[in-house]
């Protein structure tokens, strides 16, 4: 667990990091992920950095895909391109602000435009069924500012009538939007009640609690697939690590000055109990 701890450690520091290089960026859900990413790339997916195209792979859909921080970053300390491809994010020529699986390796889909990535999930997951590929997970992140879309409940609908208990959703229900907290803008309460009610089966977790987070994807994958979807409702902190931005909807889409993101990842590092680092990049 201490070593998932650490992981997660990393794609924070590395998500503020690239997002300081490329001056834009989403910090709020990047780091309100990253106990999930880190659970799910280094202990439960399936997935080879030396053959990302495997076809008995998993699969991971971002559909919250403006978090592509923390994805890049988790995929570069798995290893599928090298850590320093990282401080070119958002640049000419580097990787893309929004997921694009045609030019970034271990991309499963490309994003953008919120409330997609459940139905590529959906589609994904009732090809690799007809396929019997009976080992293979699909898993998707959404967010919960938009799960307030129309086309995230079609394919919840229909990822349930199509009994796709190869499909686990994650909802990394961190309470804010870009203008303010979620309920402000459209309440989606009662969220479990309301998956439940679309034949979904339903675990709710502390989104920050590494021994949480793997005992749920555990059942969620072994334990209990009969024929229903699965949806983790992952309760998190908007900006979790840096007392700035948890909870504070400013930082949805800002990206830190240098001196800023100096001083920010030095409090992640002392939060963390690490040698205290700031900004690499200020200092060189």
């Amino acid at each position: 667990m201490a070593q998932l701890e650490d992981f997660a450690y990393q794609i924070r520091r590395l998500s503020l990091e690239m997002i300081t290089c490329g001056h834009w960026g989403h910090p709020g859900g990047s780091l309100s992920l990253a106990e999930i990413l880190a659970v799910l790339y280094f202990h439960v997916l399936r997935v080879d950095p030396q053959n990302p195209a495997w076809e008995e792979r998993d699969r991971l859909i971002l559909s919250k895909a403006h978090s592509s921080p923390a994805l890049y970053a988790s995929l570069a300390l798995k290893g599928f391109f090298p850590i320093e491809d990282l401080y070119r994010y958002c640049q000419i020529g580097g990787i893309e602000g929004h997921t694009d699986m045609r030019r970034t390796r271990g991309i499963e889909s490309s994003g953008g435009s919120l409330g997609m990535g459940l139905s590529i999930a959906v589609g994904l997951a009732w090809g690799l069924r007809k396929k019997e590929y009976t080992k293979t997970r699909v898993y998707c992140i959404v967010g919960d500012g938009e799960s307030t879309s129309g086309n995230i409940w079609e394919a919840a609908m229909s990822a349930s009538h199509y009994h796709l208990d190869n499909l686990i959703t994650i909802m990394d229900y961190n309470k804010v939007m870009a203008k303010g907290f979620v309920w402000d803008e459209m309440a989606i309460e009662p969220v479990r009640l309301k998956w439940e009610a679309f034949g979904w089966d339903v675990i709710e977790i502390d989104g920050h609690d590494i021994q949480e987070i793997n005992a749920a994807f555990y059942k969620a994958r072994w334990v209990m697939p009969r024929g229903k979807p699965i949806l983790i409702i992952a309760h998190t902190v908007k900006g979790r690590g840096i007392e700035e931005t948890e909870f504070n909807y400013k930082w949805h889409t800002q990206h830190p000055t240098p001196e800023e993101a100096d001083q920010m990842l030095r409090e992640l590092s002392a939060r963390y109990g690490k040698p205290i680092e700031g900004y690499s990049r200020l200092h060189k």
